[in-house]
């Protein structure tokens, strides 16, 4: 009987395309389309709100309708408005004007949601205009969508156009039935054109990988990722490797004048430079997940609240934090590691080698409790890299205990027949799953090392240089 099943699912390929001049405004035209659509929406839904609270206060009561915040609503008003406000509308598909007001229905939502409390995370403002320079795209979802061959791809109103990279991946996929292209999204970054189709793909996905052990993975400043293996992997630290530049090039963009083409080109070259950093980080995570996603059954990793550890501690006139520029130090590393990356990343790979992904609960004590013992310990400052266990006296290091007891989060205690083991609670009455223990070898948890005997190994995982 075959264990693979085949799972129907959204997922997007994205390329780098290769525009020629005229394509190239075309782009630039179709993708401030889009802005002007969104800014125009946004100038509505200001001006109705306004007039109803003008006539709340001075009527008593409201007499004009609340313009509707929905796709469908902004859409309406804008095709009874468009030849008046925008007569120059036909020059972009009509598809660009509709993606601006889907982004403007998608952020009056996500406000409306967070106003309300319906929404987790910080709270979000209202809406702001955007302006020319800003990160924005323009959605395709209808008209000629498709891969011409492995160097060239058509979309509406731009026409046929050159990738500078293969786009074998998803022409084999569109060819053999089993991908089907939903819309595509062209964005400019650091001065390069991409494309991104979003499809429906139907993947073939194992039940198993074939392996059956279970893997805690630590994630950390020092060593991106440590291992209950023992290996650790350490981070590319892109933003750190390139710092030195990105001040040197932001201060050059800051004594430029503005609207000068000096600026602009300044500006260029810090986004070029930021843009590398991002995809060196981007490349280390992709091959480091891919890796634990199929070379291990079960993947253990913490609830890390990164918002909260990144926080700053400049804190207010009153009460003035104290070692400021320290944790601004720290916050730029936890930044430049990318824990909340790493978890996405895990997510949806796991789910596509046949692996299982647990998140341990976010109060878990992974680096306060003995992975011999059980013992917890009251307080552990972020000094201390070696951990000593007072009961017990184990030595190890600080990340690999805490990626040990991370592993035995899934694993309860197993007992054997020795007369030695034990085989009440070791944690005083405590339930739940507990730290792995040297009882628990050959039950897929990897036993932990006596002490420490020249540290972890390294393990040098590749990345490719932009």
């Amino acid at each position: 009987m075959c264990d693979n099943r085949h799972v129907r699912l959204h997922q997007a390929y994205g390329f780098a395309l290769d525009p020629t001049a005229a394509q190239q405004r075309a782009l630039a035209s179709h993708v401030g389309a889009a802005r002007f659509g969104f800014n125009w929406g946004l100038e509505q839904v200001r001006a109705s709100m306004a007039l109803r609270e003008f006539e709340l206060c001075m009527f008593g009561t409201v007499r004009t309708p609340l313009l509707g915040w929905n796709l469908y609503a902004l859409r309406r008003e804008w095709n009874a408005q468009k030849e008046l406000q925008a007569p120059w509308w036909r020059e972009n598909s009509k598809e660009a004007y509709s993606s601006g007001l889907a982004a403007l229905a998608l952020a009056l939502h996500n406000w409306s949601e967070s106003r309300q409390g319906k929404r987790s995370g910080s709270r979000m403002g209202f809406p702001r205009f955007r302006k020319r320079g800003h990160p924005v795209g323009c959605r395709f979802t209808t008209g000629a969508i498709r891969i011409d061959d492995e160097r060239y791809l058509t979309l509406p109103r731009i026409g046929r156009m050159r990738t500078c990279e293969a786009t074998t991946t998803l022409l084999r996929r569109v060819s053999a039935g089993t991908a089907r292209i939903l819309s595509a999204t062209v964005s400019c970054e650091a001065g390069r054109w991409y494309v991104s189709f979003g499809c429906e793909v139907e993947r073939r996905v194992p039940a198993s990988n074939g392996h059956q052990d279970t893997v805690g993975v630590d994630l950390g400043v020092l060593a991106l990722a440590t291992l209950s293996t023992g290996e650790t992997v350490v981070g590319p630290r892109a933003l750190r490797a390139g710092l030195r530049k990105l001040r040197r090039l932001s201060r050059h963009h800051s004594r430029c004048q503005k609207g000068s083409h000096n600026r602009r080109k300044a500006a260029q070259r810090l986004a070029r430079h930021h843009a590398r950093v991002a995809n060196l980080r981007r490349d280390h995570l992709h091959q480091l997940t891919s890796r634990l996603a199929k070379s291990h059954r079960r993947i253990v990793v913490e609830d890390l609240n990164v918002a909260g550890m990144s926080r700053s501690s400049r804190g207010t006139v009153e009460a003035p934090g104290r070692n400021v520029r320290a944790k601004s130090g720290l916050n730029r590393s936890l930044a430049d590691a990318s824990f909340g990356e790493v978890r996405r990343m895990l997510e949806y790979k796991c789910r596509w080698y046949g692996s299982e992904l647990m998140v341990a609960d976010r109060f878990f004590p992974s680096s306060k409790t003995c992975s011999r013992c059980g013992l917890v310990r009251d307080h552990l400052s972020l000094g201390e890299r070696v951990f000593t266990c007072s009961a017990c006296g184990l030595r190890i290091d600080r990340d690999l205990n805490a990626a040990i007891n991370l592993a035995g989060w899934a694993h309860p205690d197993v007992a054997v027949s020795a007369p030695e083991t034990e085989n009440a609670c070791p944690r005083g009455g405590q339930t739940g799953p507990r730290p792995a223990r040297p009882v628990d070898e050959g039950t897929g948890i990897a036993p932990e090392p006596a002490g420490i005997t020249g540290g972890p190994r390294q393990l040098d995982v590749p990345y490719v240089r932009c």
